[in-house]
């Protein structure tokens, strides 16, 4: 071709279209393989809910801790989380064996305890004990668990099993924890009168002048299903096994022992304290792996001795 002579279109084709004299000769690239097929998403976990005091049901997802558990049951009610004192599983009534912990049974029924009236009651100690068990709904209110037959608080027959504490003295412990308000109890000083404020749970007519007490046996986890939604106070809550039967009696003895040395009872924080003593070998493993998870609560070590011996009574079958 002559310079400056236009290419004809018969010259143009035979070089055939942009990009063809890559393909020429090239090998055909294998087909893709299949795709696996996306893994099916766990099923939407929807609890049934009602007030305690009487209500219609609602239902309720999503939720993946106490707080946002709380968060749900309000919005379904149109009421404030805040107004939620505890919940008990399958029963309206303030019966401390089924109130909700860590775990939720997966047809498990739950039940809101809601705010009621207010009461103010002065306290004089007569002995290093009130008498009181307390343990905290996860979410900033600590109440009455346990009253001790003929103890001191026992005395005073206008406070009640699930009565929020509110105030010592006009201090306020809202968001305190469970063991945090115990120990300001067993400070307060012999002789001397102090004040608890204290919320009731609001009531259905039928409960109205009942004073609940917790039995004297160790309470007992409600679940239903082989499987339970467990929540955690801090991360995810994950969908577990129900505790075997080993595990199950030890989580319970350290319930007792949480209550015999801290005046608290607390299913969650046992659960957590056996977790830590799992497939540890001597005390000293087993208190560092402790301190690592719930350093805060800062343990007595006659305490830690018990626990691991609790756990070695249970597993050689002494318990």
């Amino acid at each position: 071709m002559q310079n400056g002579e236009a290419m004809s279109p018969d010259a143009q084709d035979s070089r055939g279209a942009p990009g063809d004299e890559e393909s020429q000769g090239a090998v055909p690239s294998a087909p893709p393989l299949p795709q696996e097929p996306p893994a099916c998403p766990r099923p939407k976990l929807v609890f049934h809910t009602q007030l305690a005091h009487g209500s219609p049901t609602g239902r309720i997802h999503g939720f993946t801790n106490v707080r946002e558990l709380y968060a749900k049951i309000a919005e379904v009610f149109n009421i404030s989380a805040s107004e939620i004192l505890f919940c008990t599983l399958n029963s309206h009534k303030v019966d401390m064996q089924k109130l909700l912990g860590g775990q939720i049974g997966l047809e498990d029924f739950i039940f809101a305890h809601v705010r009621g009236e207010t009461k103010e009651v002065e306290v004089v100690k007569t002995e290093d004990a009130l008498g009181l068990t307390i343990t905290d709904n996860g979410a900033g209110y600590a109440f009455i668990k346990r009253i001790k037959e003929g103890s001191t608080i026992d005395r005073i027959k206008t406070v009640c099993v699930g009565d929020h504490i509110e105030a010592i003295n006009d201090q306020s412990i809202v968001g305190c924890r469970h063991y945090e308000v115990a120990k300001m109890l067993k400070e307060q000083p012999r002789g001397t009168p102090f004040t608890l404020r204290l919320v009731e749970p609001k009531k259905a007519f039928d409960m109205i002048g009942q004073r609940t007490r917790a039995p004297k046996s160790s309470e007992g986890k409600m679940v239903s299903g082989k499987e339970t939604l467990r929540l955690r106070s801090k991360g995810s809550a994950t969908l577990e096994e129900i505790p075997n039967e080993f595990e199950d009696k030890v989580i319970k003895k350290v319930d007792d022992l949480l209550e015999s040395y801290m005046g608290i009872r607390d299913l969650e924080l046992a659960t957590t304290i056996v977790e830590a003593g799992k497939n540890k070998k001597n005390p000293d493993d087993f208190a560092e792996a402790l301190d690592s998870v719930l350093g805060d609560f800062g343990f007595p070590d006659v305490f830690l001795f018990d626990v691991w011996g609790a756990m070695g009574d249970v597993k050689n079958g002494r318990i």
